[in-house]
């Protein structure tokens, strides 16, 4: 079993940066895979970043590479998202997820996760 509890959302100015927490606990293994996903009112669930456990390989949707940094802190247990160049775009509620099916498996769809949080609304004013 995996807890994922996501954290930071919050009303932003586009311009503006951010910084989303997804705190992690269960049994992660080092090859798997946390990932962030948003979904905006009436779309899919849309891949964001992701990133395994050890913290070696990162990869990002289209959509925000070269904005967005996912990252892994070790000291607490933690996949962090910053987000910089915030568009109105990116308003949505965004999600963290784990796959632990698959190792070293970088899904982009989301039902290629196994634990889900809750979510964290994230609104950038244009």
């Amino acid at each position: 079993q995996v807890q994922l509890v996501e954290s930071g959302g919050r009303l932003m100015q586009a311009g503006g940066s951010l910084r989303l927490s997804c705190a992690a606990s269960g049994r992660i293994e080092s090859s798997n895979i946390v990932a962030w996903f948003r979904q905006a009112p009436g779309k899919e669930r849309e891949f964001v970043a992701a990133i395994n456990w050890s913290g070696g390989i990162r990869y990002y949707g289209d959509a925000v590479k070269g904005r967005f940094t996912i990252s892994r802190d070790n000291a607490n247990n933690t996949v962090n998202l910053e987000m910089n160049s915030l568009k109105y775009e990116d308003t949505a509620v965004y999600y963290c997820a784990c796959a632990v099916r698959f190792r070293n498996y970088f899904g982009r769809l989301a039902a290629e996760y196994d634990y889900w949080g809750q979510g964290t609304q994230v609104t950038v004013s244009s």
